[in-house]
C-alpha cells in the first residue's frame, strides 16, 4: 500500500478513536460523578432514590435516579453503549494498521521472541480474548463476590500479563497491549453484562414483573472495575510517544504502578463527587507512586531491537540505489537525536525510540524517514539542523525506487 495513504488512514482511525474514547469516558466519569452526589436525603414525590440540581450552558438541569424505575416506563429511553463499542473497534483498527501491518518494526522484537508478524498478531488477539474470558469466569464465582479480593486479583492478572507481553513484544507493543487486553475488558462489560442486564430490568418493568435486583449488582461491579481501569488505560495508549515509559526493560514495572496510580487519582475524585472530602493522602500517594515511575525508568539502558537481523523488506532499502547517499543524508541530520546516547541537550534517549546510527538502522526506518523528512518537513527541527531540498529529494527518490 502507498505508504502516504497509509499513514493518512493511521491518523483518520486514531483520530476516530480519540473522538469515541472522549464520548465514553466523559459520559462514564459524568454519570459516577453524578450517582456520588446525587442527595438521597430527600422525600421525593416521584419515589426517585436521588436527585441533583445542575447548570451547564446557561441552562438548569433537574435529574433524578430511579433504583428500578419511574411508574412508566419511557418509550425513548437513551442507551449509552455505542460510545463504548466503537471506541473498542476504533482501537482494534488501529491496533491492526501499526501493528499488524507494520509488524516488522513495531510488534516483533527478534531479541525476545524470534517470530513471523502472523504469529505475533495471532499472540496478540488469543490474549485479548482469553484475558475476557479468565476475568469474566472469576467474576462469576463466589471468589468473585468479594468486589476487594477479586480488584486484587485482577490487578495481580494485569501485572502479569505485563511481564508477559513484554517477554513476546517490542516494549511500545507491549504496553499498548496491556492497554488493549484492559480496554477489552472494560468493552466486553458493557457489551456482555451490563448492557443485557439493563435490558432485562426493562423488559421485566414493561411486563409488569419485579426485576431481579442481582441484574443491577452485578452491572454495578463490573461499572466499578471500569472506573477504576480507565485512567491506566489512557497512560498506556500515549505510552507509545515516550520512550522512557516503553523502552526500558522494566516497562512492565512502570504499567503495574502506573494501575496504582489509577485507583489512587479515581478515589480522590470519587470521594470528591459523594461529598466525602478531599482525602489528600491519594495526592501524596499518587506523587510517591510517580516518583518511583521516574526511577524505574532509569534503571536501564535503552533497548536495541535493531541490533537484530535486518528484515526482507529492509534488505531492499538498504541494496536500493541512492542508498549510500542517504546515509550521508540521515547521519548528518538525524543521528544527533537518533542514537542511543543522544547528543542533543535535554534529549536523554532517541525521539520516539528510533536509532539512525549506523545504515542497517537507516534501512529499518525506510518509510518513516521517507514520511517525517522526505514527503514532509516534519524533520529534522528547523532549529536542530538544515537539510537541503535537493537532500529531501534524494530520500523520496530512494524510496519510491523500491516502491515504484
Amino acid at each position: 500500500m502507498n505508504p502516504i495513504l497509509l499513514d493518512w488512514i493511521e491518523f483518520a482511525v486514531r483520530w476516530t478513536h480519540v473522538i469515541t474514547a472522549v464520548a465514553w469516558i466523559g459520559s462514564s466519569f459524568y454519570f459516577i460523578a453524578l450517582d456520588l452526589g446525587l442527595h438521597r436525603d430527600r422525600n421525593l414525590a416521584t419515589g426517585a432514590d436521588g436527585e441533583e440540581w445542575q447548570v451547564h450552558g446557561g441552562g438548569f438541569y433537574h435529574i433524578q435516579k430511579y433504583l428500578v424505575a419511574p411508574e412508566q416506563m419511557p418509550s425513548d429511553l437513551v442507551w449509552f453503549k455505542w460510545e463504548s463499542y466503537s471506541t473498542w473497534l476504533s482501537g482494534f483498527a488501529m491496533l491492526f494498521v501499526v501493528y499488524y501491518l507494520g509488524g516488522d518494526l513495531f510488534l516483533i522484537d527478534p531479541n525476545k521472541l524470534d517470530i513471523p508478524v502472523w504469529q505475533g498478531a495471532v499472540i496478540s488477539m488469543a490474549s485479548l480474548g482469553l484475558g475476557w474470558v479468565m476475568y469474566d469466569q472469576l467474576c462469576k464465582t463466589k471468589f468473585g463476590d468479594n468486589n476487594t479480593r477479586l480488584m486484587i486479583l485482577l490487578y495481580v492478572i494485569l501485572v502479569a500479563m505485563a511481564w508477559g507481553y513484554n517477554q513476546v513484544f517490542t516494549g511500545r507493543a507491549a504496553l499498548l497491549h496491556l492497554g488493549a487486553f484492559t480496554a477489552t475488558i472494560m468493552s466486553a462489560n458493557v457489551f456482555f453484562i451490563i448492557i443485557p442486564n439493563q435490558k432485562i430490568v426493562v423488559a421485566d418493568l414493561i411486563a409488569g414483573r419485579k426485576p431481579d435486583p442481582k441484574y443491577g449488582k452485578i452491572a454495578k461491579q463490573r461499572s466499578t472495575h471500569n472506573n477504576y481501569l480507565t485512567l491506566p488505560v489512557i497512560f498506556l495508549m500515549l505510552s507509545n510517544h515516550y520512550p522512557m515509559a516503553f523502552g526500558t526493560e522494566y516497562n512492565w514495572v512502570v504499567a503495574s504502578l502506573v494501575f496504582l496510580m489509577g485507583v489512587t487519582i479515581r478515589h480522590f475524585f470519587n470521594s470528591m463527587h459523594a461529598r466525602k472530602g478531599k482525602p489528600g493522602w491519594t495526592l501524596a500517594v499518587t506523587a510517591i507512586l510517580f516518583v518511583l515511575i521516574i526511577w524505574v525508568s532509569s534503571l536501564s539502558r535503552w533497548e536495541y531491537q535493531e541490533d537484530a537481523a535486518l528484515s526482507q523488506t529492509a534488505h531492499k532499502y538498504s541494496a536500493a540505489e541512492g542508498f549510500d547517499d542517504v546515509v550521508n543524508i540521515v547521519m548528518g541530520n538525524c543521528s544527533m537525536c537518533h542514537a542511543a546516547e543522544p547528543g542533543w541537550p535535554g534529549i536523554a534517549v532517541p525521539p520516539k525510540g528510533v536509532m539512525l546510527e549506523i545504515p542497517e538502522q537507516v534501512a529499518i526506518h525506510a518509510k518513516q524517514i521517507y514520511l517525517q523528512a522526505g514527503r514532509s518537513h516534519a524533520m529534522p527541527p528547523p532549529s536542530a539542523s538544515y537539510i537541503l531540498p535537493e537532500d529531501r529529494a534524494e530520500i523520496v527518490k530512494w524510496f519510491e525506487s523500491v516502491n515504484g
